[in-house]
């Protein structure tokens, strides 16, 4: 087995005063490592034994910042399986990336001095593109056989959202739209399945997105929730013929636009009374008496819900238990904030396939994670979209007295 002693004298021939301290932690570390080597293999170096499970094959370098510098430490390789030790933090591929996307932008002289002064504390000076070229690699080679990988069976519902990000393009900072798809199959397991990054919302950017996710194996869209895109409807028609579930928050938010503040309180409240009864029958009387009441004083405001009343309960034609998470882009809250804190820190990105290197790390991530957690819908309302009875396949009416 390894020596765990290193004599004082030996250490101190190896290295200057100033590396003294430096140099003792190195060789600490480097003995823990090659202890906990020896345990997993089963036997030290050049040692012959019948416990042996496999053999080192050589090292990977890595750096550990500590208080008395930066150490340069060895980490032991195996022939078969892995080690990590303890005391360091596995670098995850989002971090990875994004030093990947600061490391490009301070290579082409465009980041900005928030990016410049992150690059200073994290002490990444004298970069050469070599070096990024070979991190970026090994980091787009993962996003994209994650983003591009084929998506097998059915996945009734798709929610879909869009976070603006500001990127260099021709001289000029210009803003593109980055949409995040995530979709839920029929065993309730929710998946992130799309990014797409366009400079705009329009039908022809929608649909280019939706055709390359059906090509994937996207099937058995039954339901879309969105905001209301321009464009976005007419694609979903188009590619998926799917219903389109129109975000209940976002469509608060531009109604109550249309009221003075003083009183957004109590149009709030009476328009959520609609939210509240147990089947689209229900929901559509109550939101008709309320687009009367509120018409008299506010004429756009009825207007307003008359256009959104099909789109806006459009989830009410489906499982009750599912109904809980179909009414807005809600589920994809926490991961756009997620998103926007880490693009935040370049701030303005070098050019859009570093959009896709952070953005897709990021997703990837969260992917894991999702697939760590329990169902994110009940199986048993799974069953009940395969039968008739779901009453989106009949035609909503509407009243003269609502028209």
């Amino acid at each position: 087995m390894t020596d765990d002693r290193l004599p004082l004298a030996e250490l101190m021939a190896k290295t200057g005063d100033g590396d003294f301290l430096r140099t003792i932690a190195e060789n600490v570390l480097q003995i823990i490592m090659e202890a906990d080597v020896d345990g997993l293999v089963g036997a030290g170096r050049h040692e012959r034994s019948g416990d042996r499970t496999t053999w080192r094959n050589g090292y990977r370098d890595r750096s550990l910042d500590t208080r008395l510098g930066t150490l340069n430490l060895k980490i032991p390789k195996l022939r078969t399986g892995a080690y990590f030790p303890g005391f360091l933090e596995p670098r995850k591929t989002v971090e990875k990336a994004l030093v990947a996307v600061i490391q490009e932008a301070w290579i082409a002289g465009v980041s900005t001095r928030r990016v410049d002064e992150l690059v200073q504390a994290m002490g990444m000076t004298g970069i050469s593109k070599s070096s990024v070229s070979k991190l970026c690699k090994d980091i787009d080679e993962r996003v994209h056989a994650f983003l591009k990988r084929p998506l097998a069976g059915d996945w009734p519902y798709l929610w879909l959202d869009a976070t603006y990000l500001k990127v260099r393009e021709g001289g000029r900072i210009v803003s593109v739209a980055a949409i995040i798809a995530v979709a839920v199959n029929t065993e309730g397991k929710r998946e992130i399945v799309g990014l797409h990054i366009g400079p705009s919302e329009a039908e022809p950017f929608w649909s280019s997105f939706l055709k390359d996710l059906v090509r994937r194996g996207l099937t058995g869209v039954k339901l879309v929730i969105s905001d209301a895109h321009e464009g976005l409807k007419a694609a979903i028609t188009r590619v998926m013929g799917a219903t389109w579930q129109r975000c209940r928050v976002h469509f608060m938010r531009n109604a109550l636009a249309y009221v003075p503040k003083g009183q957004n309180t109590v149009v709030a409240a009476a328009i959520r009374q609609v939210f509240l009864q147990p089947d689209h029958a229900a929901a559509t009387q109550v939101w008709r008496q309320v687009a009367d009441q509120l018409r008299a004083r506010w004429p756009k405001l009825g207007a307003c819900m008359d256009d959104a009343e099909h789109d806006v309960l459009a989830y009410m034609t489906f499982p009750e238990q599912h109904r809980g998470k179909l009414h807005s882009t809600n589920p994809l809250e926490r991961l756009n904030k997620e998103v926007k804190r880490r693009a935040d820190v370049v701030g303005i990105f070098p050019n859009e396939d570093s959009i896709i290197r952070l953005v897709g790390a990021v997703l990837l991530e969260q992917n894991d994670e999702y697939q760590l957690q329990h169902s994110y819908m009940q199986i048993e309302g799974m069953a009940a979209l395969a039968t008739p009875m779901i009453e989106e396949a009949q035609p909503l009416q509407i009243t003269p007295k609502a028209a």
